[in-house]
């Protein structure tokens, strides 16, 4: 394990120093800090659309003149739940007592007409005034938006690090072979140590990555107040993305090594690691739909076969409710197949990473004893 530590210490202490590694994770911190304050800066006034049945319209203008409403009539309750589940209104003011809506409702819509209905009231009769009850038609979706708008920004960091993450573990192995020094540090160290080493060290500097973006992600939603509208258990939702980015990283930073160990050149590389970034771009793909419908089947199933799961399943946990023997199950399969691609991988990178010259056919080596 000595071995295996000092070459990740390598890989690490050689990386994070340099120019490009430092302004990458500036840029990416800025960009992550920008986007949460970008509904803020560039979003117009807040805009709702009421309904009535039997009732007279309340002066929202005035109390908050910023935001802009607008105003339906409806002939009866029946047609006014239809609307609302339509998505043609936000909420009905029925007679004097009652607020229609389709899950939970706006909570600075809710405070308005708590508020306005309280003093219109007042100033009718001066008596204390009892609360509008608010009743909703359909289901609680007040943080489908958040959790589909955080289910996307997952599916692409998750995407972006691990193709970046697995592309340059490949070229870092080229790069030892192709100028032999791979030769020297093989006659210090063990090839798995070697190779173990590198996907931990370039691991770490992703992790570095992965929790920057979280950090100033989560940071950024508090300053600006779209925290508010994350929906509960957020901290399992994080930790469930790191554990997922760990295990995915191993996995296809594993094979990208392996691949890589076939070829001398930086050329080549592109060639090699294609049937590698396919599969990830499927993965990706999958994934993307699964934001969209993560309760489905199709994601549903592909969250529970590795190595779609490295994307699919923190998708899902984001997007909607996740059973936790799905969860767990998963993690298990992902576990799995993480096992035995490293067990594979080490076997083709410590039999072709010293064969230099041209490409070495993944079959033949398989088949050297």
């Amino acid at each position: 394990m000595n071995g295996l530590a000092l070459v990740a210490r390598r890989e690490i202490a050689t990386r994070i120093r340099t120019r490009a590694f430092l302004v990458s994770l500036l840029v990416t911190a800025v960009l992550v800090g920008a986007a949460a304050f970008a509904p803020k800066l560039m979003g117009g006034p807040d805009s709702y659309t009421l309904g009535t049945v039997n009732a007279q319209r309340l002066p929202l203008e005035a109390a908050a003149p910023e935001s802009e409403f607008a105003w339906k009539a409806f002939p009866d309750e029946a047609a006014a739940r239809k609307a609302l589940l339509g998505g043609d209104v936000d909420a009905v003011l029925v007679g004097d007592a009652k607020v229609l809506t389709d899950g939970e409702i706006d909570q600075e819509l809710g405070v308005l007409l708590q508020s306005t209905n309280r003093e219109v009231k007042l100033g009718a009769s001066g008596v204390r005034i009892a609360p509008l009850q608010i009743e909703s038609v359909g289901a609680d979706t007040r943080y489908q938006a958040a959790r589909t708008g955080i289910a996307v920004v997952l599916v692409l960091v998750l995407f972006m690090l691990l193709i970046g993450q697995a592309t340059m573990v490949g070229m870092g192995v080229v790069e030892e072979k192709g100028s032999r020094i791979v030769e020297i540090l093989l006659t210090s160290i063990r090839p798995w140590q070697l190779l173990g080493g590198k996907i931990l060290g370039l691991g770490v500097l992703g992790l570095v990555n992965l929790v920057t973006i979280l950090v100033v992600g989560v940071a950024a939603a508090v300053g600006s107040g779209v925290a508010t509208d994350f929906p509960p258990g957020m901290p399992g939702i994080v930790a469930g993305v790191v554990v997922w980015f760990v295990l995915g990283y191993a996995f296809f930073a594993t094979l990208a090594a392996a691949l890589a160990s076939l070829v001398s050149r930086q050329e080549e590389v592109g060639n090699v690691m294609s049937p590698l970034t396919m599969l990830i771009m499927v993965t990706y793909g999958v994934a993307f739909y699964a934001t969209a419908e993560p309760t489905g089947t199709l994601a549903t199933v592909m969250s529970m076969i590795p190595p779609f799961s490295s994307m699919v399943m923190p998708v899902r946990t984001a997007a909607a409710e996740v059973p936790l023997w799905q969860i767990g199950l998963a993690l298990a399969l992902m576990a799995a197949a993480v096992v035995a691609v490293l067990a594979l991988g080490a076997r083709v990178y410590e039999r072709a990473v010293l064969r230099t010259g041209a490409r070495v056919r993944l079959g033949d080596v398989l088949r050297t004893k």
